[in-house]
């Protein structure tokens, strides 16, 4: 028996942002780069309250601040309008204000939009929270977003989206109809990238939230997160910290994500902290590790951080 949980409504095509209609008061949650896109500049949005601070990889000050910031304000619905940064604060800020939700995702990779997951830091470490409430009402996913969106940016996105769904389709958690999703969404995303097509790559992604957000991504997350709070983007991390762990569980999808990531051209991604410390780190996060279809060692970890920093 397994049970499978989603956002009500999700919405997904060209242009489905300026068709729908939003509610007359909303507190519209970005960074400031959406403002430098010109992605305020729609009509609808100009009415609304807006915080548009959210920075890369936020912590849960952030929100805090928000939430005091904005409680005497009379909206009804929280915007997250972003990536999957302002997707986690606004889906946060969302459920501890108990408001409505909608995500907009203008860069597709994460997921967040129509997980119930909410990644923040914590003291300065990264933290996920999980709940059913963090869940967004309504997902809005237009494509039209990837037009503007920077390269790099993309890339990053992209082998989240890949570390996200061949992880997931390896979980412990994972059953039939996440499976589907997983396989299906890194198929879109593969040959989305073989064929230049956007939209392919950008409903790969959407699969790929609705699959690993009811399997639960495994030990290759677990392992980027230290590279994550040295500096490194998410993507940028995964791309060496899912390969890894993807070798080390002997996964179906190793080669197939090597080559992506080697199409992709990343740079090679060190370590600060000394492997023993890292590791220690790393063992907290049972969330990613019990699921992991492998048992893991702190000497495999220690490993695994070695083969990823010199190899």
């Amino acid at each position: 028996m397994y049970t499978i949980k989603q956002p009500s409504e999700i919405i997904f095509g060209k242009n489905s942002l300026k068709n729908y209609k939003f509610p007359e008061r909303c507190l519209l949650i970005s960074s400031s780069g959406a403002k430098k896109r010109g992605w305020f500049d729609l009509d609808f949005m100009k009415k609304f309250y807006v915080f548009d601070k959210v920075e890369s990889n936020p912590s849960i000050q952030t929100t805090e601040t928000i939430i005091e910031d904005f409680k005497n304000s009379d909206f009804t619905h929280i915007i997250g309008l972003g990536g999957g940064s302002v997707m986690d604060v606004a889906k946060f800020v969302g459920f501890k204000m108990i408001k409505k939700k909608i995500t907009i995702p203008t860069i597709f990779g994460s997921g967040s939009e129509v997980t119930r997951i909410s990644v923040l830091k914590v003291n300065n470490k990264k933290q996920s929270f999980h709940d059913d409430k963090i869940f967004a009402d309504t997902a809005i996913i237009d494509p039209t977003f990837m037009q503007t969106t920077p390269k790099k940016i993309i890339n990053d996105a992209i082998i989240d989206a890949c570390a996200q769904s061949t992880e997931a389709y390896d979980s412990k958690n994972s059953n039939l109809y996440t499976k589907f999703l997983c396989q299906k969404g890194f198929e879109n995303i593969e040959k989305g990238l073989e064929e230049f097509n956007d939209e392919k790559i950008i409903f790969g992604t959407l699969l790929t939230g609705l699959g690993f957000g009811n399997a639960s991504t495994t030990l290759g997350h677990a392992l980027s997160y230290v590279f994550s709070n040295e500096g490194f983007s998410h993507g940028h991390a995964l791309a060496f910290t899912t390969q890894a762990a993807h070798k080390f569980n002997e996964s179906i999808f190793y080669s197939r994500f090597k080559k992506i990531v080697e199409n992709l051209d990343f740079e090679r991604i060190n370590l600060k902290s000394k492997l023993d410390d890292a590791a220690e780190i790393i063992l907290q996060d049972k969330k990613h590790l019990e699921n992991n279809p492998k048992n893991v060692t702190k000497e495999d970890i220690m490993n695994l951080l070695d083969i990823i920093i010199n190899n």
